[in-house]
């Protein structure tokens, strides 16, 4: 996976239609603010989420790989008057975290993990993290999603200071996906600066996600699917989990 360097100040744009109010809505409503409820936002990626929280109430703590992104967080907490501690590491090797109520793991970050153990350890690292009855929440990419609508690239996308085509090729392990992503991005003059990027993601039976939660520890672990809005039977992109430690 890329650094993010220059994809870090565009990604906001290219997210613009992610419906961040409805995933903190989710979160809010099995995880309502008290005070001094601790967050960790995990991938945290530019802080929308990260912000979002932090105005809601809690105290947030924004974990990502990536340090341009994490500038970016920064920022984007500056101007919005919040504070937030964050933290540059792997959400598979996360430590220095505890007594946190609440985990996140939003925009199917947790599919750029390339094996199952990663997944396994990143589960552990956040149980270990979560203080008794903490919850976590993510989602991930469905099967369907990967091995039908990915294939059927390439994917494009213009606006007035962005353009990128997005070529997409399984990968060699199953449901996994390589994205190649040329970027066109327009600069003060009017001229468009390319560059390029390369992103790998794989996913799992959902069922392999619950039975894994389950074997970690947590007691409880619900799927939703329409936390964006319903998804048609047989079509579904996107699962969300809940579980409860």
């Amino acid at each position: 996976m890329s650094t993010y360097d220059q994809f870090a100040f565009i990604y906001d744009s290219l997210m613009a239609d992610i419906p961040y109010v409805k995933y903190a809505e989710w979160v809010q409503y099995h995880a309502p603010v008290t005070a001094g409820k601790r967050l960790v936002d995990i991938g945290c990626g530019t802080g929308v989420l990260s912000v979002h929280f932090a105005k809601a109430g809690y105290e947030v703590i924004g974990v990502d790989l990536s340090e341009s992104m994490l500038t970016v967080a920064q920022n984007r907490s500056l101007e919005n008057n919040t504070v937030i501690s964050f933290i540059c590491q792997s959400m598979a090797e996360m430590d220095g975290i505890d007594g946190v109520d609440v985990a996140v793991i939003a925009i199917d970050s947790l599919n750029y993990l390339e094996t199952f153990g990663e997944v396994e350890q990143t589960f552990q690292q956040i149980f270990a993290a979560l203080a008794t009855d903490g919850q976590l929440f993510f989602d991930v990419h469905s099967l369907y999603k990967m091995d039908v609508i990915y294939p059927n690239g390439p994917f494009t996308y213009e606006d007035e200071q962005v353009a990128y085509i997005w070529h997409t090729e399984q990968g060699e392990d199953e449901h996994s996906i390589y994205h190649d992503i040329t970027f066109f991005v327009r600069d003060d003059t009017g001229y468009y600066e390319r560059f390029e990027e390369s992103h790998y993601q794989r996913t799992y039976p959902v069922e392999a996600y619950v039975d894994l939660l389950k074997q970690v520890g947590f007691s409880s672990v619900t799927i939703s699917t329409s936390i964006f809005g319903e998804q048609e039977e047989g079509a579904i992109e996107r699962y969300f989990i809940h579980a409860v430690k």
